[in-house]
């Protein structure tokens, strides 16, 4: 049944790689909730606790950490994508070597792959303001 209801809404998730219907379905419960609120990329990784926040105060050296708030699902969700990529999808694998290779840690590759991640999400799901329906 939720099958049906996430490729009535959206289709255009479940044809990215790594999200499922189940991943797809979070995040459609998510946009619904808060239409309004999402009005950039940035605002939807805010609201999945995926935003980078500077890992340090006083002299910023450079790093960032994941903000933790948000809805802790949908970043479940997330990670659950970027962790099928990680395995699956050459583009990410080639990403991940490379990243390895200048010295990142697992912990920061997988950050900044929810955030790419999150970034094409958006762009798949178009969100009406004055509506709240998605575009698809």
């Amino acid at each position: 049944m939720i099958e049906e209801l996430v490729m009535a809404t959206a289709p255009q998730l479940v044809d990215a790689f790594g999200i499922g219907v189940d991943t797809a379905a979070e995040i459609l419960i998510v946009v619904g909730d808060n239409p309004e609120r999402i009005h950039s990329e940035a605002a939807l990784a805010k609201m999945a606790g995926i935003s980078p926040i500077p890992a340090s105060s006083g002299m910023s050296t450079g790093r960032y950490r994941i903000n933790h708030g948000g809805h802790r699902q949908l970043n479940a969700a997330i990670y659950r994508t970027v962790i099928v990529r990680m395995r699956f999808h050459e583009p990410t694998i080639a990403y991940v070597t490379r990243r390895t290779a200048e010295g990142k840690a697992k912990r920061d590759i997988i950050r900044c792959l929810k955030r790419y991640v999150i970034r094409e999400v958006y762009h798949l799901i178009q969100v009406r303001p004055a509506t709240g329906e998605i575009r698809g």
